[in-house]
């Protein structure tokens, strides 16, 4: 078996033992459902953030972000944090949710060594969401005015799109090069 293949195997087998033991021990255990649920979307999330790392490969790491930050926002919800922080739960949730876009992007760089700046679209949109629905106010009419507006950056996106290719674009035909004759 290769590495790579000898790798996923443990990966998925974790995973899957992971999942077992919750439901067992979710047999033993009175608790509400809502608690096992976050304990295993964390859980799960926190597996595929272990198997990027044992991996190396940035794959595993998506999922591993989303469902982490997925298990943080329903702990603040409905697990033992519950009702501590005095604002919007709902707020919270995207925040945590964005926290987890965010740990895409870092995990990404300390375990590939490579920047992805994808994840950090979304997480910055859901944590501004977020923000502005637990502080509201200003904030809000701040977002509520880049939501009317963002048309313009897609512009300027085009517009620079454009000016690059019309700058490395000249009419004066280039030279050809010099070939050597043996």
């Amino acid at each position: 078996m290769e590495q790579n293949e000898r790798r996923g195997a443990l990966v998925g087998g974790l995973i899957l033992v992971f999942i077992g033991g919750m439901a067992l021990l979710s047999q033993f255990v009175e608790t509400d459902g809502g608690l096992w649920g976050t304990l295993i979307v964390l859980g799960l999330g926190l597996a595929f953030l272990l198997a990027g790392i044992v991996t190396r490969e940035f794959g595993f790491l998506i999922p591993g972000g989303i469902l982490t930050g997925i298990g943080a926002g329903l702990a603040l919800l409905i697990g033992p944090w519950q009702g501590v922080f005095d604002a919007d739960g709902g707020g919270l949730f995207l925040i945590a949710f964005a926290g987890g876009w965010f740990l895409i992007t870092l995990m990404g760089l300390l375990v590939t060594r490579q920047f992805h700046w994808w994840p950090l679209i979304p997480g910055t949109i859901i944590g501004l969401v977020g923000l502005a629905i637990v502080f509201g106010g200003a904030l809000w009419t701040i977002l509520e005015w880049l939501g009317a507006l963002w048309p313009l950056a897609l512009i300027a996106a085009g517009i620079l799109v454009l000016f690059k290719a019309f700058r490395g674009h000249t009419s004066e035909p280039k030279e050809k090069p010099v070939e050597k004759q043996a």
